[in-house]
């Protein structure tokens, strides 16, 4: 009994142990308590974090007002290579434009110098030509040419059609062109076809005073062009008014 006693003294008497009394919280407080220290804890980091930086001479505002402006002068920059480009291709136009009006004029120019050359050459022949025995003659062939051309078996032929007597009327006609071939050892006269020639070999002419014929024919490539020779015939009339041949070889 006296220990049952003893035993309650020291529970419950002076020499008791101490009773912690504490407050009870809820959960959930504990957690919204957690969140405002993290939000709290991270915003002291970041601003420690930019404080640093600013202290090491970096600031973010800075860096961004930079790439701004940046930005912007590459903005600035590329609208200027595009309208330096525009100017480029439009000067560069005008040089080709200028280029082709050129070349065009130096074709022209050179056509003119031979046609003048050409020219120079009739007015020499009409003023070198004499009175003639033969007044009764109707149509002659002068300066009859016949030359290579660029491109294999082609020909250029050139020749000046003259009326002669009284030319009161126009010539009316046509002339043939006629060339000797050699082939594969064989020799044949064959009517020659070109621009502004028939396929029988014949072009019309028609003309009063003088006219000058020029053009090209073609044989094959195979082929070799001994002679040309060239006929003028009247219409209404089957016989030959003047001939004339050019030897090749």
């Amino acid at each position: 009994m006296s220990n049952l006693f003893k035993r309650l003294r020291q529970r419950f008497g002076i020499s008791a142990p101490r009773m912690t009394v504490r407050t009870h919280l809820a959960w959930y407080w504990r957690w919204v308590g957690i969140v405002l220290l993290a939000v709290v804890v991270s915003a002291l980091a970041a601003w420690m974090y930019d404080a640093g930086r600013r202290f090491a001479g970096f600031d973010s505002r800075e860096v961004q007002d930079e790439i701004a402006q940046l930005r912007r002068s590459v903005a600035q920059l590329q609208d200027e290579a595009a309208k330096l480009r525009s100017l480029a291709d439009a000067a560069d136009a005008r040089v080709k434009i200028e280029q082709s009006a050129q070349v065009q004029l130096a074709a022209q120019a050179k056509q003119f110098e031979q046609e003048n050359v050409r020219l120079k050459e009739d007015l020499a022949f009409f003023e070198g030509l004499v009175p003639s025995g033969k007044r009764d003659e109707r149509v002659s062939i002068h300066r009859f040419t016949v030359q290579p051309g660029a491109l294999p078996g082609e020909y250029r032929y050139r020749l000046l059609v003259l009326q002669g007597g009284s030319r009161n009327v126009s010539f009316q006609g046509a002339m043939q062109f006629l060339g000797e071939l050699q082939d594969k050892g064989r020799s044949a006269m064959i009517p020659l076809t070109g621009d502004g020639i028939a396929a029988n070999g014949t072009r019309a002419l028609n003309f009063k005073f003088f006219q000058r014929i020029e053009g090209t024919f073609r044989i094959q490539p195979s082929s070799r062009m001994r002679t040309v020779q060239v006929r003028i015939f009247e219409n209404g009339s089957t016989e030959t008014r003047a001939t004339q041949s050019v030897n090749l070889t």
